[in-house]
């Protein structure tokens, strides 16, 4: 006897613990409330108030037939409230005005908006899945995006969002549910689903948890049959009903009940759960003490139509315990069936009102008291803008899961030792936006055939494959699974390579591979938009952390909360301005600039990339490479960079040197240069060199020594058409130089004059000497040490000198038709005749590359030398070297770096930081460094084409423009 005694108390105790201590339709105002639901609900007649217990569904898409048969409903049944479905956003806000016009009492709108508009309309945003939200473990993410889309709703004049999906979808063969559940674990779903259901009211939009009591454990759709839940009370009370539980009690505004047999909780056979009373009002309004709405799940579902005929199907819900009957299949023939019914006394009067004064509780709580029409001006911008991508692209940068990285694989590190290939599998099988985003970091060749044998052959010499597996992103019904031939493919990939499998599909795809062994790494990007691939591409090279817990289990290998939590690289991440504090809308005005640069022929065509607190936030094209439009400027365009070779060759690698303090700013020419022991340049210092502040010529014109007296072609006697002999150093196409000359050129430097007066004066010279002494001291090329030291290792295998060794011409915008001297196009050999003169190698010019790897450079120097997990310097030597010395003597310049202006005039907008540092190139290049907004600027063109002279670039300080756009589009 006591212990029935102690299990009566524990139930009390249990149902008083979760109950819903008043309803979630009480607004704050509670009076008012009620005296508008009581006033409105008098007034009513029997019909008015049958009525509001109907919510039909409409496609905005349907014929105005279709559309009108809701007007008669409104009209003749009085009904309650309208749930849109498919069609297009602006269709549906004036059908829905039209519908409210009509109506005596406001109509209740609802939708399915699991994941945003999107799961009903065009034109509108999807976010992502529940399953994806699931691996997110800041539950604050999942609340803004229940706001989010609270949001969208409100602005379509949508009250109720059928969401959240509060099912454990713990198996997986669940064909209805799957992507729209948080997962298996049912702490994670309830705490999700309460973040979301929390969004949403936040902006006063009413939530709905479904599919009462759980429809996870299932394999049929009830949208076809009936499934079943063949579990004991003890199972569904402990697991199923968990997350009600905890709903009902943190003031969930409905629940739909889902059209289920639980044989455990309704005792007649094959009986609707959406059509017992021991579960609508036993359970879930009784035991459960909930007092919010209640719906049924759509009445059309074969689940339930099955069972009886309309009419007779909504007289059984009502009469279950439900308020509102979702998609009746006849609402005239239900609505007589019901009044049949309360005129019969089945039906209360007291029961009826219970319903209807809900119902009318909830129309007060989203202001349908004072009804406002939907404004339709700027309707679709409202719902498309900027920040959907930005909390997408947050959501994302958290979920993304890594649940297999042996040996520390992920994220991949030292880029100067893999070679690495790309093979995809699935759909999407062109160059995927996952693909492209690879490419970014490194070099990354997409390997392609149409049989195993041939795929193997050609992943031979590469010793890492990714392998990306894409499936439809068109729903969250879209199939996952692994063809039989690509997973004998991927077992054969990964048996003879290392391997990394990134799957843009459901999580449930991997439990299709038998063994995951040989796989060294797995990372889950959940769905194959472009955000989740460019941020996959992103965690995979380290530029983000993979964040992102296993929301369900995949076999015993990966349980249920599996995850590696790998680290930032401090490489270059890319994403949406307002992820870092500035104004998406002010930065894209520098498009006008750009377009008008190239429309109006300062340069053919131009690369730019912004970047913000290590994150490239603009990377946009313009024009072409050339005026006669055949090639169009892309990511891969590659430009000569002119003078930035200072700071992308020679600079880096004195600086290493200093560092390792094998030099120092104060050691002098003689003491590094033996051909300057005895010349007026014997006590220079390298940091008076290379802060331009050391009596040097400008330049010397070392080119024009070589031509004819009449100067209309080069002289034989320096140049030969082929290469023979000593006339081997490549100048140009089909122009050799005879290599004794080199010396030459660094004699007349040495025995050049210097300048009277010591003042701040540009100057190339320095760096052909620099040159002189790195490849004597490193006994190597300039090309060669600066691709080993600094280019392999950082990624930017687009940089580098000579690019015809590595690239087709066509990938190599030109820079001029040289008349004056090679008379010929020069594409892909050095502008510069200097450097031209060396092979194409030096210390002032000759290096070439794309905007996205001098921005890999430029960012190193603002991380304070580390990039890529790699310090190539200390934070004290970049301050060393991006330091004005010689300020006070009207001389800007750090140590290499170009500064600020002091005065009017400059290098820059004026509106940059003195911290801040960069260098600029004749060809039109420019590159520039903010430590105090973090700010990286790279603007790449080859305004030299096809004559120097064009000078309208510099002259209209279009490079500078820009940048002063960029300054003012910060908004924090």
């Amino acid at each position: 006897m006591k212990i029935k005694f102690l299990s009566f108390i524990l139930l009390i105790w249990n149902i008083s613990i979760f109950a819903q201590k008043e309803s979630p339709l009480k607004t704050k105002d509670f009076r008012v409330q009620k005296a508008w639901v009581d006033s409105t609900y008098n007034a009513m007649n029997l019909d008015q108030k049958i009525g509001q217990l109907f919510m039909v569904d409409i496609f905005s898409s349907k014929s105005k037939a279709e559309t009108d048969r809701i007007k008669d409903l409104i009209k003749e049944n009085y009904i309650g409230g309208v749930i849109f479905s498919k069609g297009d956003p602006m269709r549906q806000a004036k059908l829905n005005n039209e519908y409210q016009e009509l109506a005596n009492v406001p109509l209740l709108i609802a939708m399915d908006a699991e994941w945003g508009l999107a799961m009903r309309l065009d034109s509108t945003y999807a976010f992502p899945w529940n399953m994806t939200l699931g691996a997110i473990e800041d539950n604050n993410l999942i609340k803004k995006t229940g706001a989010q889309i609270a949001k969208h709703c409100k602005r379509l004049g949508v009250h109720i969002n059928f969401a959240p999906v509060v099912d454990i979808n713990n198996n997986p063969a669940n064909p209805i549910i799957g992507n729209r559940s948080f997962g298996e674990n049912k702490e994670n779903v309830t705490q999700k689903s309460i973040a979301f259901m929390e969004g949403m009211h936040s902006e006063g939009v009413l939530s709905s948890a479904k599919h009462f009591p759980g429809h996870g454990d299932t394999d049929v759709d009830s949208h076809k049959s009936l499934p079943t839940l063949d579990f004991s009370k003890k199972r569904l009370d402990s697991l199923e009903l968990y997350p009600f539980r905890k709903m009902i009690k943190a003031g969930v505004s409905s629940i739909m009940i889902g059209h289920l047999n639980v044989p455990a909780l309704e005792p007649r056979t094959n009986f609707p759960s959406s059509l017992s009373k021991p579960i609508v009002t036993d359970l879930l309004q009784k035991k459960l003490d909930y007092k919010g709405l209640v719906f049924t799940d759509a009445l059309n579902m074969r689940g339930v139509a099955d069972y009886d005929e309309p009419g007779e199907i909504d007289l059984a819900a009502f009469l279950a315990g439900n308020d509102i009957l979702l998609i009746s299949e006849n609402v005239p023939k239900a609505s007589e069936k019901i009044k049949q019914a309360y005129l019969e006394n089945i039906i209360s009067e007291k029961r009826l009102e219970k319903s209807v004064k809900k119902i009318l509780s909830a129309k007060y709580k989203v202001g349908l008291n004072h009804y406002q029409p939907v404004d339709t001006n700027y309707l679709i911008e409202d719902l498309n803008n900027i920040h959907n991508d930005v909390l997408y692209e947050e959501l994302l940068e958290n979920a993304i899961t890594v649940i297999k990285n042996n040996k520390g694989i992920l994220p991949i590190k030292n880029l100067d030792k893999e070679k690495i290939a790309y093979v995809n599998l699935g759909e999407n099988l062109t160059e995927t936006s996952f693909l492209q985003q690879l490419k970014k970091y490194t070099k990354v060749d997409h390997i392609k055939s149409d049989h195993l044998g041939g795929l193997l052959e050609k992943l031979k010499d590469y010793n890492l494959v990714i392998v990306g597996y894409h499936k439809s992103n068109s729903s969250p019904w879209s199939s996952y699974k692994f063809s039989d031939n690509e997973l004998v493919w991927l077992h054969e990939i990964a048996r003879n390579h290392k391997t990394v499998l990134s799957v843009f599909a459901r999580p449930y795809a991997i439990l299709d591979i038998t063994s995951t062994t040989n796989l060294e790494g797995i990372i889950l990007g959940y769905q194959n938009s472009k955000i989740a691939q460019e941020k996959t591409a992103q965690v995979i090279f380290g530029a983000l952390p993979a964040k992102g817990k296993l929301p369900v289990s995949l076999g015993k290998n990966f349980p249920v909360g599996t995850k590696f939590t790998t680290p930032s690289l401090k490489r270059l991440s890319y994403g949406l301005p307002e992820s870092v504090g500035v104004n998406s809308a002010k930065l894209n005005r520098i498009d006008s600039i750009a377009k008008i640069a190239v429309d109006k022929e300062m340069t053919p065509g131009l690369q730019m990339i912004v970047a913000r607190k290590g994150k490239v936030i603009y990377q946009k094209n313009f024009g072409y490479h050339t005026y006669e439009k055949n090639i169009k400027v892309t990511d891969s365009s590659i430009y000569d960079l002119a003078s930035l070779t200072k700071i992308m060759a020679t600079l880096p690698l004195v600086m290493e040197l200093e560092e390792q303090e094998t030099i120092q700013l104060n050691t002098r020419l003689k003491d590094i240069l033996p051909i300057a022991v005895n010349s007026n340049k014997a006590n220079t210092t390298l940091k008076e060199m290379l802060s331009h502040y050391a009596k040097f010529r400008a330049w010397i014109p070392f080119y024009l020594h070589t031509l004819s007296e009449d100067r209309t072609h080069a002289s034989p006697k320096y140049f030969r058409s082929k290469k023979t002999g000593i006339f081997n150093v490549p100048v140009a196409n089909n122009f050799y130089m005879r290599n004794d000359y080199q010396d030459t050129i660094y004699q007349d430097i040495i025995a050049s004059d210097l300048r009277i007066k010591k003042e701040y004066k540009y100057s190339d010279l320095p760096y052909y000497l620099l040159k002189n002494y790195l490849e004597h001291h490193y006994n190597s090329s300039l090309s060669y040490i600066s691709r080993k030291r600094i280019y392999e290792s950082l990624g930017a295998n687009y940089m580098g000198y000579l690019p015809l060794n590595r690239f087709h011409k066509d990938e190599i915008t030109p820079s001029e038709i040289d008349d004056y001297w090679r008379f010929s196009k020069i594409q892909g050999t050095v502008h510069d005749q200097g450097a031209a003169m060396f092979g194409g190698v030096g210390g002032h010019a000759g290096v070439f590359s794309n905007a996205n790897d001098v921005a890999k450079m430029m960012q190193m120097y603002l991380n304070k030398g580390t990039y890529g997990n790699i310090q190539y310097f200390k934070p004290e030597t970049i301050d060393k070297f991006n330091t004005c010395y010689y300020c006070d003597e009207d001389v800007r310049r750090g140590v290499g770096f170009d500064k600020p202006q002091l005065k009017e005039v400059g290098p820059t907008c004026g509106c940059v930081s003195m911290t801040s540092f960069g260098h600029s190139g004749f060809t039109g290049t420019f590159a520039w460094a903010d430590p105090e907004e973090e700010i990286v600027y790279i603007f790449l063109s080859n305004r030299t084409y096809p004559f120097a002279s064009n000078r309208k670039l510099i002259t209209e300080n279009i490079r500078t423009h820009i940048q002063e756009l960029i300054y003012e589009s910060i908004s924090y």
